[in-house]
């Protein structure tokens, strides 16, 4: 089991940059593949990125692609995104979450577990 705290969100503006850091507290972290999902109000949890225990083969979701990247390292207990051009429709508390390497691939959010508190993220118009 890892235990996940995000943080970086905040309030930006549309273009803007951010990156949310994910920290994971535990020694079996570099055996999980990790991802981020995004809860906007009203709507479910999303699946945004994902990457492999070893921070290879990432995927993202359309709606991210081109805009976010995602990478871990390993020695700081650490998962990133880094998101540029900002959209208001990417307002959301993000969430960070750890998935067995098995089932690497997967976008459903009740495959991943162990989730953080999440950090909010607002995107001005």
């Amino acid at each position: 089991q890892v235990q996940l705290v995000e943080s970086g969100g905040g309030l930006v503006q549309a273009g803007d940059s951010l990156r949310l850091v994910c920290a994971a507290s535990g020694r079996t972290f570099s055996n999980y593949a990790m991802g981020w999902f995004r809860q906007a109000p009203g709507k479910e949890r999303e699946f945004v990125a994902a990457i492999t225990s070893t921070g290879g083969s990432p995927y993202y979701a359309d709606s991210v692609k081109g805009r976010f990247t995602i990478s871990r390292d390993n020695a700081k207990n650490t998962v990133y995104l880094r998101m540029n051009s900002l959209k208001p429709e990417d307002t959301a508390v993000y969430y960070c979450a750890a998935i067995p390497p098995h089932m690497y691939g997967s976008t459903w959010a009740a495959d991943f577990g162990s989730w953080g508190q999440g950090t909010q993220v607002t995107v001005s118009s």
